[in-house]
């Protein structure tokens, strides 16, 4: 039998503490995107708000709130609690995401084109080369980030396409 979840004041299921309540943009970092990138961009900061999981080992402050932003070519992981208290600032190397940046920006900018005049078929097989370079970039970022963030593959997914957004500036 599976457990109740536990019920906030208003009735609501609460949600868990290992998880992103607010994500943001460095507004110095990043520009303004075409309005594909922009619809993305709200996709995933809806998706990682609904449900995710993002924890901090050997720390228990959560809900956490995450700035992504660039610092010298550097991805900057600000991350406070929900109350805007800061907890660390994690920059992380994109030396080894360029390969996969640039083949994922490749294959979105096929993807994009192809939904306007291609077929099904070509669309499907676009967008199945496209969710396999998400994975291979979302479990880097799991690689890159283990023993100073834990989050599971689908935060990953859609935290790889925030950073996606960064490099979009402009």
């Amino acid at each position: 039998m599976k457990a109740e979840p536990k019920q906030g004041a208003d009735g609501a299921p609460e949600k868990p503490r290992n998880r992103l309540a607010a994500v943001r943009f460095d507004e110095a970092s990043i520009g303004r995107g075409n309005p594909d990138q922009e619809h993305e961009r709200a996709i995933a900061i809806y998706d990682i708000l609904e449900e995710n999981v993002f924890s901090l080992p050997d720390r228990d402050d959560g809900p956490y709130g995450l700035v992504l932003g660039l610092v010298e070519n550097k991805l900057s992981f600000a991350i406070s609690t929900e109350a805007g208290e800061p907890v660390m600032t994690h920059l992380l190397s994109l030396t080894p995401f360029r390969r996969v940046i640039r083949d994922y920006e490749m294959i979105c900018e096929s993807y994009y084109s192809a939904i306007r005049t291609a077929s099904p078929t070509q669309i499907e097989a676009i967008d199945m080369g496209r969710r396999g370079l998400h994975n291979e970039a979302s479990e880097l970022l799991r690689q890159r980030l283990e023993g100073k963030v834990d989050l599971d593959h689908d935060t990953a997914r859609r935290l790889f396409t925030l950073i996606f957004a960064l490099h979009w500036k402009g």
